[in-house]
């Protein structure tokens, strides 16, 4: 007897002691799950302004008390809100899910020519659009051809977790938290105030409807010194806003119980602040307004979670943060440090290649050959070839060849005499050659794979020399394959996540695989990244991260 009782004690010793040198193994289930995305967050900025951050539950939520990942990159070519934020709630790039643009071309029922948002769809209107609303089409996320880790949570408990999707953008609210939530909700861009769609409900509920009635678009507009215009274009490149939409994500929180399921199992929320996006197209990366929003983000980040501290426990909370893509540096700050960054005109092609294109195939009543470029495609008119009789190979092929000439007669054009850098065409692949993987075999090549949809119809995947791009504005933008572009932050906060700073390459898609993981339920439906096991605590036994399906 005296045997066993020894036999006993050190096997509850040697359990103890395996658990110890397992990094004290995590038992519990959360409550609640976020992702949280700033908008055009490029991966350099946390370790940047790293020594400004003084706020315990802050960016030091992930750089002191998380882990926190230096080299993240997105493996695709087409670094756009839309994309970015749907490759980060399906784990998954454009090829699967769908999501090449933020608005592309449709052929409607009548044979005409449209163009459609990432999420609009025409058989819901909105909800709660001031009065007045001359475009009242709904949304959804019908066109995300993949399941979102959203979708998976709710498949797995019987519908009985809670997800929601929250942003100024409603692509951004939607293709996050994906098709099977509770409720998107983003702004009026004149107002500010919060809407939805009918696919998820006839009526706002009275929260919301209290939130818009209040103060806080006011409060906001007042301390960003922006009484009257736009409230997405002013107040929302501001800190201000930044705190608008994390007040409004807390609103949800609390008035939805989010954490405190009766059923007893996990909920979620996406909020995505696209301040920084409005803030850095306009003036930049470098600029000195947008190191301030980053920092004083800091504090208002830092009262967010407190908030939930003192709710639910940040314990019983798992958190991700993210961009859904980078920038380029502007071409002010370019100049100021001799980078060779150039902004110029897309009329600066698309003009004289549209000649070009009219002068060998008479246009026959069509319209013109080019229908726009937008970023990083050169999309084409598919009526206008055809009406000539032209194939798609063909009329690609053609108008590659010909883009090419532009590009390689710009140092004898006017426009460009003055420029100290002329533009310079890296990289053309057509649609086709895409579709049919008929790609070199290089790296560059598999993120172009990575980009491609049918979406985009006939048209052109364009890259340009290092930091130049088709840009009008005194600001800068993004959507290349470079390095800028696609380097975003990742950082976990929780009780799973062993503390620490990780130089492991990884990508966004590696959250929806992580948290799936955790979670024990299924990786949405065309996840590709993985479990980022290098930053995760051992399970003790009896773990219960499990989530209950309702079926037993």
């Amino acid at each position: 007897m005296k045997k066993l009782e020894h036999l006993f004690v050190f096997l509850t010793l040697l359990s103890f002691c395996t658990s110890a040198a397992h990094g004290d193994a995590y038992d519990a289930q959360p409550k609640l799950v976020i992702i949280l995305v700033f908008d055009q967050f490029r991966g350099d900025y946390l370790d940047r302004y790293r020594a400004e951050f003084k706020e315990k539950n802050g960016w030091n939520l992930f750089l002191k008390q998380g882990a926190h990942f230096t080299d993240c990159y997105y493996d695709y070519a087409n670094l756009v809100t839309a994309a970015g934020h749907a490759t980060i709630g399906t784990g998954a790039y454009t090829d699967s899910h769908q999501i090449p643009l933020n608005e592309w071309y449709e052929r409607s029922s009548d044979g005409t020519l449209r163009q459609v948002s990432s999420v609009a769809d025409d058989r819901y209107e909105l909800v709660g659009a001031p009065a007045g609303t001359k475009d009242l089409i709904g949304a959804s996320a019908h066109r995300e051809m993949a399941t979102t880790l959203g979708d998976e949570l709710v498949l797995a408990t019987r519908g009985r977790s809670r997800v929601y999707g929250v942003s100024m953008k409603d692509r951004a609210a939607i293709l996050t938290s994906g098709h099977a939530t509770n409720g998107a909700f983003w702004v009026d861009h004149e107002t500010g105030r919060w809407v939805t769609s009918t696919y998820w409900m006839k009526d706002l509920p009275q929260w919301v409807r209290d939130f818009n009635n209040g103060n806080h678009a006011a409060d906001a507009r007042a301390k960003s010194h922006v009484p009257q215009g736009s409230f997405y274009e002013m107040v929302g490149r501001s800190s201000a806003s930044v705190q608008y939409q994390l007040d409004f994500a807390q609103a949800l929180i609390d008035a939805e119980k989010l954490g405190k399921n009766p059923a007893g199992v996990t909920d979620m929320i996406t909020i995505s602040i696209s301040s920084t996006d409005i803030n850095g197209h306009a003036f930049g990366p470098d600029d000195s307004s947008q190191e301030a929003l980053i920092v004083q983000s800091d504090a208002l980040l830092d009262t967010f979670f407190s908030h939930l501290d003192q709710t639910l426990g940040l314990k019983n909370i798992i958190v991700a943060v993210t961009g859904d893509h980078g920038v380029a540096t502007s071409q002010t700050a370019g100049d100021a440090d001799r980078m060779p960054v150039l902004g110029f005109s897309p009329e600066s092609f698309t003009k004289p290649l549209e000649t070009m294109l009219e002068q060998k195939y008479p246009l026959k009543g069509k319209g013109a050959y080019i229908l726009q470029m937008d970023n990083p495609y050169l999309l084409l008119n598919r009526e206008a070839f055809e009406a000539v009789g032209l194939s798609e190979e063909t009329a690609e092929d053609t108008t590659a060849d010909m883009l090419q000439e532009v590009f390689a007669k710009f140092s004898d054009a006017k426009e460009m005499e003055s420029r100290k850098e002329l533009p310079v065409l890296t990289h053309v692949y057509t649609s086709k050659q895409m579709r049919e993987g008929r790609l070199p075999d290089t790296q560059y090549s598999r993120l172009i794979a990575h980009s491609y949809s049918p979406n985009v119809g006939w048209a052109l995947h364009i890259n340009f020399g290092p930091y130049q791009f088709p840009w009008k504005g005194s600001g800068t933008t993004h959507f290349t394959a470079n390095s800028y572009d696609r380097h975003v932050p990742l950082g976990f906060f929780g009780e799973p996540f062993i503390p620490g700073t990780y130089h492991t390459m990884v990508a966004p898609v590696d959250i929806a695989a992580t948290f799936a993981s955790l979670l024990r339920i299924n990786r949405p439906s065309a996840a590709v990244g993985r479990p980022l096991t290098e930053a995760l605590r051992a399970e003790g036994p009896g773990s219960s991260w499990v989530i209950d399906s309702g079926l037993n």
